[in-house]
């Protein structure tokens, strides 16, 4: 369960009282489970009509081909929803599951619960739907971004884009990457080592400067 102070730093449950949130759990007959690193918090296979909050901690929503090859679809911070009903899929073979990258605390709510009408007219209701609507809509941007990515043919011009994507959002050129190394490998689906490569030839031929997670673009 979040403290009042953690409450207020989940986009989530933005706009809701301390008091409005415990009511909340108790109307959407809420279940809070807690995970270690490496559990699998969701299998989309078998998660049913729940939609996850990640409360605390960091995940990844992973997919996983026929041949066993995984794929990082997105990383999921603090308030991140997750859950068949919210997935953009269609009838891939693939499986996909919710990693914990740390320790995790998820509350998982009935998805129903959350479509029907309250009878109480609650407002915190309203709210939760609303900004549920707001991390969907950021949840296609972002899918839109790794489109965007994936669809470029090169290692080089998948890591250029991204980069540009990134020093855009932070309104320079200088910024941290939002994850490490592997997982850029992944979101970029290609090998670690021939990324790793290709971004010493980008330093060498001074188009960008790096120091562990932070990139600068030069060129």
């Amino acid at each position: 369960m979040l403290s009042p102070e953690e409450l207020k730093e989940s986009p989530i449950f933005e706009g809701i009282s301390y008091q409005s949130y415990l009511s909340m759990i108790d109307c959407f007959q809420a279940i809070q489970k807690t995970y270690r690193p490496e559990d699998v918090a969701y299998d989309f296979e078998r998660g049913g009509d729940q939609v996850g909050i990640l409360e605390r901690g960091e995940a990844s929503l992973i997919r996983i081909d026929e041949d066993g090859v995984s794929t990082v679809l997105e990383n999921l911070t603090v308030g991140g929803v997750f859950g068949r009903s919210l997935a953009f899929s269609g009838g891939s073979r693939d499986s996909m599951e919710v990693v914990c990258r740390t320790a995790c605390d998820v509350l998982y709510i009935d998805f129903p619960h959350i479509l029907k009408r309250c009878e109480k007219a609650c407002t915190h209701h309203s709210l939760l739907v609303q900004n549920m609507l707001l991390l969907i809509t950021g949840k296609a941007q972002a899918l839109a971004e790794r489109i965007d990515v994936l669809s470029r043919r090169s290692i080089r011009e998948k890591l250029l884009c991204f980069f540009h994507q990134q020093a855009e959002k932070a309104g320079t050129n200088s910024f941290t990457l939002p994850f490490s190394l592997s997982m850029l490998a992944d979101y970029i689906a290609t090998d670690r080592s021939a990324m790793m490569r290709e971004m010493k030839h980008l330093r060498e031929e001074d188009l960008i400067q790096t120091d562990g997670r932070e990139i600068t673009l030069l060129g």
